[in-house]
């Protein structure tokens, strides 16, 4: 399978508004209100193979952002964490998965479209495998990416620390452009010029031992991956700093990298045709993607916490 590339052909089952249905019945109505005006919110999470069998990795931090930008959109997810917890693990196991992508979504169903509309709150779950979003030979080789022209929109226009649906049609046009050009990523700023994420990650630079990082004030996702990143850093004894990243910052860094749930983590090796450090892998994201898969497999003793087993 092709790096990004995502296939359904083996997901039988999805769950619906509290019970799993079929794949082939697994539909909305052509007036739901979200798929006209894009009013919803959705997550994306991994489950992993582990040693105990397969496990979905910080389960917990995922659903309260998915609560947390359902309230930011004025919508009530009709489910606990608990019992989105417990659809997500019944549909790894219909559909016997030991490894996959699990996305939950809360969107608005058919009622009225008028703006102003009052409209049944509809969730689902889908699960299906997927390899990582930039390919193993990226997670080794490190991407070449691409300032966008097009620029983050900032809290004051759409909030930018909900994961909501119509808010990713900034990233698809920054990635549209930056593949149309022939690069593997694009790279958003925010609206004062300086780097805010790139169409589906956070970023880390390092430099002379010290990783930086950028925040919410930056006009990013606040990234469960960029935050298991942060204290696996931190327990490796780096120091990571929170400020405003500038393009010259990138461009002077030893490394630097880009952290998601569908990414995992990739170092860049290229901007717009300036390498970054030696070109390649540094030696401490790769000490971090070392630590990361071990925390995601099961074998770092740390990090169990982060996991909960689908056949527990």
């Amino acid at each position: 399978m092709r790096a990004g590339s995502v296939s359904f052909e083996q997901t039988k089952w999805v769950w619906m508004n509290g019970q799993c249905v079929p794949w082939t019945e697994a539909n909305i109505h052509v007036s739901a209100y979200t798929l006209h005006y894009g009013r919803g919110v959705f997550e994306g999470l991994r489950c992993y193979q582990t040693v105990s069998g397969p496990a979905l990795f910080r389960v917990d931090s995922h659903l309260d952002r998915f609560h947390a930008s359902a309230r930011t959109y004025r919508i009530e997810i009709p489910y606990t964490s608990g019992q989105l917890i417990d659809a997500i693990c019944e549909v790894i196991r219909r559909n016997e998965f030991e490894s996959c992508y699990v996305r939950p979504i809360c969107y608005l169903g058919s009622k009225n479209l008028g703006i102003r509309a009052t409209c049944p709150v509809e969730v689902a779950i889908l699960a299906w495998p997927w390899e990582t979003l930039l390919g193993d030979e990226g997670k080794e080789g490190g991407v070449r990416v691409t300032v966008s022209p097009w620029v983050k929109f900032n809290s004051r226009m759409i909030p930018t620390t909900a994961k909501a649906c119509g808010q990713y049609l900034n990233s698809i046009l920054a990635v549209g452009d930056a593949l149309d050009r022939g690069f593997e990523e694009a790279l958003l700023l925010d609206g004062d010029g300086f780097i805010a994420e790139g169409s589906g990650e956070n970023i880390f630079l390092v430099k002379n031992g010290q990783i930086v990082t950028n925040d919410e004030r930056h006009s990013i996702l606040l990234g469960v991956t960029r935050d298991a990143v942060i204290k696996i850093a931190s327990d490796l004894g780096y120091d990571v700093e929170m400020r405003a990243i500038s393009l010259d910052d990138l461009l002077d860094a030893d490394e630097a990298f880009f952290t998601g749930t569908a990414a995992e983590v990739v170092p860049i090796r290229e901007v717009d045709g300036s390498t970054i450090g030696q070109g390649g892998r540094g030696p401490v994201t790769k000490k971090i993607q070392n630590i990361f898969s071990l925390a995601t497999n099961g074998g770092d003793e740390r990090y169990h916490d982060w996991l909960h087993h689908v056949y527990s």
